[in-house]
């Protein structure tokens, strides 16, 4: 890390931040001397041109202020060139970059300049390999300039990375004080941390505390980056303790030694802790403070930010806070306040094991100071209202115990707080008050649904050039299907009126030179940008065609499929967009959800027919597709279809008439039929099969074929990036059992690690067509997703289809049977998912859903592991609901006794659904 300088003159270029020009002036004069400038600045270019990076610094040292001027314009001149030669000549490019870049910086009298220059995306990725180069084009600027030039590269956290070695050098020589900065700190890691993330031997590379130890910007850098919303990679990396690569226990190390300051290490990591995030962010300072151990004064002084980490920080984090502040409670040092803060914090919480540990707490310090009852048992009654029965059990006990000792407004309180407890505590509640318990079977139950809304129509699309490119121009349009159909068809429709005018309006707005890179188009079609590349000549019409007949294979995956046609939607309209062939989209759709009404269509196809234009092959095809056959029109739109008098309207009428023109099954290929299949998950065997049908296979185009049974049914690895997931539902919005049997195989990958698959689930349910197993897996799938924002989504279409009077919810639990008896499904996912639904007020519906699943899982002699859970919340829905019918299972497993949280919420639900409530549900 040491300085790597050129000598030079002060004098030779300007110092400080001064203005170009105010520098030294050129020595001699006339033609004579800019004749040589010339060929000093020819020889510089050329040597940049040529590659020549490391001659750079030798060229530009007998340059005066003019030269350098001139130097720069055609440095930018070449830089502008050679963004032209990507994907051409890119070994010559990496070597004219370095060239550039270590030029640009010698040229730019102005730091703001040379700091822009060093930053741009377009130069070396790696800037620090050239940093010694830089450092001696710059050794003539002042200290002044060089540390502005450090802090400016700093403030970048993409380039403070990236040019981590040059920026600690200009650090270093100007005497500057070390960046405050993210990106300078993740430099500095993967600088300083030894070896590669694989290296396991301790001896391969100089420890990481000698190394931290040695370096003098230690103590500053590695308290910001206990600070860092998100740490370098190097520090939270899964190491041993005792390796020589691992961060907590170097810094753990430092702290022990003086080198690095106790105090402000512990406000940093506490601090970080209590700004909360993702765990894996806040990995690094929790262990820190483990490793550290901090003392009980020290956490006596810290106690408001321990109670807020408690409070909301991910439970490993928050169990940390908590054990600090049990410690402190049980010495005495926490006041009663500050305990009784903590308990409310923490019983607001869901997780059974934190609530349960501060039960015990306020256990222990009520039987030392009994005249603490006051303040901490109405913390206590938050637990009346916890989901999980047996905790508000343990609560219950807890309050009688030291009920005596509170006054009586306090146990007025409670006692109106007590009520909160779920019904099993009814007479529990009674006792311990003196209250007569709630006679629930006499309330009436009213199930809360979301209100069903009619679809709304999509408005028309923009009525200017202008407006249009303002929408095509918005950020997320590709990614919103009713937004993207809109502009899609106004794109079309300005372009039939004013191609030119249209045109232009598109070169001014849009920076199409990536559009113009080989292979840019290749894979993707990039939304309505593949539309505007034909309407600017740019994807030529040879290309086009061959691209759309690259759409006519069969796809590897129905992921795969529903994207191609799409995609071939995009590349037909690109052929013929602003021609007559294609004056409007036919398939625009009439209604938010995708569906077009009949009766539209039939108009579209008569002013096409009336201007003397056959339909375009792709649009048509999804407009049959989109066409809304339930609607009460159909019937009378086939006829005006078929008066029509065209292939297009007699194909329309067909359609309309056809009782199922498109079809799927699903079925799942039998673990124990093959030894192979037992470690297979799901997605592994599920088999989609789309049934024959002749008419898509034969009149379709060549993208849509696979819908009519082309596509082998058999289990598919889709080894493809899920993209245009957005879109599919829009595919097909008239036949949602087809479109649930076409997503499955992505919703599937949600059991797993993959997230955000379960969003079909929304248009799906709200989509026309009937509903079979396919519609029910995808829901029980999604039910018991990994992701909580999966799961989530999933209980909005179970609810969105309960109100729109659609649910199989005996299917959906059936298929939750047998997902959760093999392991597909867990447990305390299925828990979560049936809560969150119930907790909104559908408590008929999910006692409906569970009801069916529960006899497969009841069933076996040993029940699947972690269903107490399940059963929790399907006592919580009957005791509110009502309900008779006793699940298969469930007698006998009340009566194999004993006090497991299985047993416990078995014998609940049993005697819920003896109790015969009698509530009606509305």
């Amino acid at each position: 890390m040491g300085n790597d300088e050129a000598p030079g003159s002060e004098g030779s270029v300007e110092t400080g931040t001064e203005k170009a020009g105010e520098g030294t002036k050129a020595v001699g004069g006339g033609k004579g001397r800019d004749t040589g400038r010339a060929v000093e600045v020819d020889a510089l270019v050329e040597a940049v041109r040529a590659g020549s990076f490391q001659e750079v610094p030798v060229l530009l040292e007998p340059l005066d202020a003019a030269g350098r001027k001139a130097a720069l314009g055609r440095l930018k001149a070449l830089r502008t060139e050679m963004r032209g030669w990507a994907g051409t000549r890119e070994r010559e490019a990496a070597l004219v970059r370095r060239g550039l870049y270590v030029a640009g910086a010698g040229c730019h009298p102005g730091v703001a300049g040379a700091a822009t220059w060093l930053g741009g995306r377009d130069l070396p990725a790696w800037r620090s390999q050239d940093a010694g180069l830089v450092l001696r084009v710059v050794a003539g600027r002042s200290a002044e300039w060089q540390a502005e030039l450090a802090g400016r590269l700093a403030a970048r956290p993409a380039v403070a990375e990236r040019s981590y070695g040059l920026i600690r050098r200009l650090v270093e020589r100007s005497g500057c004080a070390v960046p405050a900065s993210d990106g300078y700190v993740r430099g500095w890691a993967r600088e300083v941390t030894p070896g590669g993330r694989w290296v396991h031997r301790a001896d391969e590379a100089p420890p990481l505390v000698q190394r931290l130890r040695v370096d003098p910007q230690t103590p500053f850098l590695v308290v910001h980056a206990l600070s860092m919303p998100e740490p370098a990679e190097q520090l939270t990396w899964s190491v041993e303790a005792d390796s020589p690569r691992h961060w907590p226990t170097a810094v753990a190390t430092l702290v022990g030694e003086g080198v690095v300051d106790r105090t402000e290490v512990v406000d940093a990591a506490l601090s970080r802790l209590l700004r909360g995030g993702r765990l894996h962010d806040l990995r690094f300072p929790l262990e820190v403070l483990r490793l550290l151990g901090p003392t009980a004064a020290e956490f006596g002084e810290r106690v408001p930010d321990l109670i807020g980490i408690a409070a909301d920080a991910p439970s490993p984090v928050a169990g940390y806070a908590q054990e600090a502040l049990a410690a402190l409670a049980l010495e005495g040092r926490l006041p009663t306040s500050a305990l009784a803060e903590m308990t409310s914090a923490v019983f607001f919480r869901t997780e059974k094991k934190l609530v349960q540990a501060q039960l015990v707490l306020v256990g222990k310090v009520l039987v030392r100071e009994p005249g603490a009852a006051d303040v901490l048992l109405p913390a206590v009654a938050e637990v009346f209202g916890h989901e999980d029965t047996a905790l508000q059990e343990r609560a219950l006990k807890l309050v009688g115990r030291h009920l005596s000792a509170v006054d009586a407004s306090v146990r007025r309180e409670l006692a109106d707080r007590a009520g909160q407890s779920g019904p099993v505590h009814g007479q529990a509640v009674a006792d311990l008050f003196g209250t007569a318990p709630v006679a629930r079977s006499r309330q009436p139950y009213e199930e809360i649904l979301p209100p069903v809304t009619g679809p709304r129509r999509v408005e028309p699309p923009a009525t200017s050039v202008e407006a249009l490119v303002e929408e095509l121009l918005a950020k997320g349009v590709s990614d919103d299907p009713v937004r993207f159909e809109r502009a899609f068809d106004g794109l079309v429709r300005h372009a039939h009126r004013d191609r030119e005018g249209v045109a232009r309006a598109v070169r001014e707005a849009f920076a199409t030179v990536e559009w113009e890179q080989p292979h840019h188009f290749t894979h993707h079609s990039h939304g309505l940008h593949a539309v505007l590349a034909g309407l600017l000549g740019i994807a030529e019409p040879a290309w086009i065609a061959a691209r759309l007949a690259r759409g006519g294979a069969t796809p590897d995956c129905l992921h795969q499929g529903l994207t191609e046609i799409t995609d071939t939607r995009l590349w037909e309209a690109a052929a013929l967009v602003g021609t007559d062939a294609l004056p409007f989209l036919l398939a625009a759709p009439t209604l938010d959800g995708g569906g077009i009404a009949p009766r539209v269509l039939v108009e579209r196809l008569r002013a096409l027919r009336d201007a003397g234009v056959e339909p375009a092959p792709a649009d048509l095809a999804q407009a049959l597709l989109r066409v809304l056959r339930d609607d009460p029109e159909a019937g009378e739109a086939a006829v005006e279809a078929a008066d029509l008098g065209t292939g297009a309207g007699r194909r329309l009428a067909a359609w309309l008439r056809a009782d199922e023109p498109m079809a799927a099954s699903v079925r799942f290929l039998r673990r124990d039929g093959d030894r192979s299949l037992t470690r297979w998950s799901i997605r592994d065997r599920l088999v989609v099969d789309l049934a024959d049908r002749t008419v898509l296979r034969e009149e379709f185009p060549a993208a849509f074929r696979w819908l009519g049974g082309t596509l082998e049914a058999t289990p598919r690895r889709c080894p493809h990036w899920v993209t245009g997931m957005e879109h599919w539902a829009a595919v097909l919005p008239a036949d949602r059992e087809v479109l649930a049997a076409c997503v499955l195989p992505s919703v599937a990958r949600t059991l797993d690690s993959s997230r955000e698959s379960t969003e079909p689930l929304a248009p799906l349910a709200e989509a026309e067509g009937r509903v079979g197993r396919a519609v029910a897996l995808a829901l029980a799938l999604g039910l018991g997703a990994g992701d909580a924002d999966d799961r989530l989504r999933a209980v909005d279409a179970l609810l969105v289809l309960a109100a729109r009077g659609d649910l199989d919810a005996r299917g959906v639990g059936e298929e939750l049977g047998w997902l959760v008896a093999e392991g597909t499904v867990k447990p305390n996912r299925l828990a979560d998912a049936a809560r969150t639904a119930a907790d909104a007020g559908a408590y008929a519906t999910v006692w409906a859903v569970l009801a069916a699943a529960l006899p497969a899982t009841l069933v076996p002699e040993k029940p699947v592991r972690g269903l107490g859970e399940v059963l929790a919340v399907a006592a919580d829905c009957v005791e509110r609901c009502g309900a008779d019918g006793v699940p298969s299972g469930l007698s006998a497993l009340v009566a194999r006794g004993g006090s497991t949280r299985l047993v416990t919420q078995a014998k609940r639900l049993l005697n819920a659904l003896h109790q015969g409530t009698g509530q009606t549900t509305p």
